[in-house]
């Protein structure tokens, strides 16, 4: 698929994506486009296909009908999950999942891209790791301070952006983001707002998540699905403010 021509300049592809599950449809006619660099929320009600959307993005879920495509050319829907994080696709869940027992450097080293076969690995490729490789995305997600510490020391926020900082050190092009803030303090939301601004650009990021003062400040295109496929999409305060968001999922 890789030898095809680009058939469109969007980093991400959907359109009229559709899944079932034992007869709900979790997708229904679904379209979305993201630009490369671009970031952007999901928001919506419970069931609405957050999820759904990510499980097809990563290979987990197959669609019963659709386009998914993937840097212009690249057909998501004929690889397996392990085939699309190797295009360059991240996926966070909302639970952080780091090794407790290892140190945030050692985390990261573990994660850093690179060649993964036996002979790498016993000739100590993570050993030559450029410093500035790792300095950079120690920076990056605020931890550059705490490197020495056992993830397990780390506060609930720190966890999340250790592996936040596990995805960037695999340098993908895209990454999802499933309720980064869920748990957080105040401040940890704050920052982790300022984190993923700080990664945009150089990557996609998709952002889903529930708490719309956090999806404000990341300041960026919204869009909110409602049974499978898109309600609204735009600004915040414009989505915020249309009349069938209000109704299904924002309340008065």
């Amino acid at each position: 698929m890789n030898a095809q021509p680009e058939l469109t300049q969007a980093l991400l592809y959907l359109d009229g994506v559709s899944v079932s599950f034992d007869g709900f449809r979790a997708l229904n006619n679904l379209s979305l486009v993201i630009g490369p660099g671009e970031m952007r929320a999901i928001i919506g009600p419970n069931g609405a296909g957050k999820t759904t959307m990510m499980d097809i993005v990563t290979g987990k879920t197959r669609p019963d009908e659709g386009d998914v495509l993937f840097d212009g050319r690249v057909d998501l829907t004929r690889l397996d999950e392990a085939s699309i994080a190797e295009l360059g696709i991240g996926r966070k869940f909302q639970k952080p999942t780091v090794f407790e027992s290892q140190t945030v450097e050692d985390n990261l080293l573990l994660a850093l891209k690179g060649p993964r076969s036996a002979a790498a690995s016993l000739f100590g490729w993570r050993n030559r790791v450029k410093a500035s490789e790792l300095d950079g995305v120690l920076e990056t997600v605020g931890l550059a301070e705490h490197r020495a510490r056992l993830a397990a020391d780390l506060s609930h926020g720190q966890k999340q952006w250790l592996e936040i900082g596990m995805l960037l050190a695999q340098d993908p092009k895209l990454l999802l983001v499933d309720e980064p803030v869920a748990g957080m303090t105040d401040a940890e939301t704050e920052e982790t707002a300022r984190l993923l601004t700080r990664i945009a650009g150089n990557h996609a990021v998709v952002v889903v998540e529930h708490d719309m003062a956090f999806v404000r400040a990341l300041g960026c295109k919204v869009t909110c699905l409602h049974e499978g496929t898109v309600l609204a999409e735009g600004p915040i305060d414009a989505v915020s403010a249309n009349e069938r968001v209000i109704e299904v999922y924002l309340g008065r």
